[in-house]
């Protein structure tokens, strides 16, 4: 008996040891792994650190639809202050199941070409350089999940793409315009890879906005910026807000959907503003500090698929506009807010924009020199943190406070149809300040109150 227990208690140490020597190793392993990913971490442009971006729509730009005919358009963007412009994807477009006419930009059949529609290879490079004369930078939208099911890589390389049970070519969702392709091919990352490269070598562009980002692999983004960070310092975008990973090391921003869902639903009267405040804590809880985040009233998809900023936003659109470049993230601009566009771009289609009156040119001027030359609104690490002026006063009104530095502004925006008002309750906000959109002193002092109209804001920066 006492022979067999011996050999039950010399098993279970055994085991125990074993155990622990597996335990043991798998933490070593975790550590070694999390020390290998902590070696890449984002390191961002320095030119990026006070942008803003503008997305540009070629097709829609101009009554040509080219890349020549946008470029009469610098110097008044430049003008406006605009300091990276994000181009949609400008490769030709598929023909077999296209959508509409003219078909997708996010349906690509050659990623080393230019849409004919669009111009030349040539154009494109003159364009990007014309704008690093003037000091803008310019990024390329990308589509790496999905391509056109006439892709050039169709025919040289099938074994690219993910396929149904039958063999045939896999659609994702209700894309039918496009083809999936299969990641655990490393001679199709390898040409992907190869083509991001081809247009950082031989159209000098500097980075990318990158299609549902989030439906590729991490660890492929993170070979992508390795290998175009070796070509020159690169801006990568996401479109994605889900995945943390992606902005660890591959991408400097990401979108902020949750934050443009939040707008539509204050102008529904379904959320007061103070609600911004819980958005803004769990972006900061969620994310590294050194990721930027993109907000934004409108883009490519929200403006042609959910309405327009006038559609969605109403008599509020400028006020969300300003709150956009008050939170700590970069703003973005789409083609045509700045001519108060008030109508929703056909996707597949010819739909011109109206430039007939570019009404709110001087608005967004004003805004992104404040984000240019005003440290406390820069972006990630750079800027300041944001702090809240007159907690619970008002669930209507978002005021705020960012300092970095020398540099500070203060803001109240009364996100309401009606009128609102605001007192400053605290000493910590009290100086001499210019009103940015009136070009006025302004003093404040404790007890100051604000009587707002609707959708009234009001921007002070600290006096020069």
């Amino acid at each position: 008996m006492k022979q067999r227990i011996k050999i039950l208690f010399s098993l279970a140490l055994s085991i125990l040891l074993i155990s622990a020597g597996l335990t043991s190793c798998n933490q070593t392993s975790a550590k070694k792994e999390k020390q290998e990913k902590s070696k890449l971490q984002m390191k961002h442009a320095d030119w990026s650190r006070n942008a803003n971006i503008y997305e540009v729509n070629i097709r829609q730009y101009t009554p040509e639809g080219t890349i020549n005919a946008f470029r009469k358009h610098l110097p008044r963007l430049k003008d406006m202050g605009v300091d990276i412009l994000w181009l949609m994807p400008v490769q030709p477009i598929g023909k077999k199941n296209r959508k509409g006419t003219l078909g997708s930009y996010y349906s690509v059949r050659d990623y080393k070409a230019v849409n004919p529609e669009f111009g030349t290879m040539d154009d494109l490079k003159a364009l990007v350089s014309e704008a690093h004369g003037m000091g803008m930078h310019v990024i390329l939208d990308w589509v790496a999940n999905h391509s056109s099911w006439d892709n050039v890589w169709t025919k040289e390389h099938p074994d690219f793409y993910e396929k149904n049970e039958d063999g045939s070519f896999h659609s994702p969702y209700d894309w039918t315009d496009v083809i999936e392709f299969n990641y655990d091919n490393p001679a199709m990352r390898d040409s992907m890879i190869r083509a991001l490269e081809f247009w950082v070598k031989k159209a000098d562009v500097d980075g990318y906005r990158c299609d549902v980002a989030g439906m590729v692999p991490t660890d492929f983004w993170n070979d992508v910026r390795t290998r175009l960070e070796k070509i020159k310092p690169v801006f990568m975008l996401a479109e994605d807000e889900d995945n943390v990973e992606l902005v660890e090391y591959a991408f400097d921003m990401n979108y902020t959907w949750k934050m443009m869902h939040l707008m539509n639903d204050i102008v529904k009267g379904k959320k007061k503003a103070s609600k911004i405040w819980g958005n803004l804590a769990w972006s900061k809880h969620t994310f590294p500090s050194y990721v930027y985040r993109m907000y934004f009233t409108s883009n490519h998809d929200e403006n042609s698929w959910n309405g327009t900023t006038k559609e969605r936003l109403g008599d509020g659109t400028q006020a969300f506009a300003v709150l956009t470049y008050l939170v700590p993230g970069m703003p973005l601009i789409y083609s045509g807010q700045e001519a108060a566009n008030a109508k929703r771009l056909r996707f597949f289609e010819k739909d011109t924009i109206d430039w007939s009156n570019v009404a709110l040119g001087g608005f967004y001027k004003t805004l992104n020199e404040l984000k240019k030359n005003n440290k406390a609104l820069w972006n990630g690490t750079a800027g300041g943190d944001i702090i809240r002026i007159g907690r619970d006063q008002n669930k209507n009104v978002f005021a705020c406070e960012r300092k970095k530095d020398d540099n500070r502004i203060l803001a109240i925006i009364n996100l309401s149809a009606k009128e609102q008002k605001f007192t400053i309750d605290s000493d910590m906000f009290v100086g001499d300040f210019t009103d940015v959109f009136r070009d006025e002193k302004v003093t404040i002092d404790v007890g100051h109150q604000f009587d707002l109209e609707p959708w009234q804001y009001i921007v002070l920066k600290n006096l020069d």
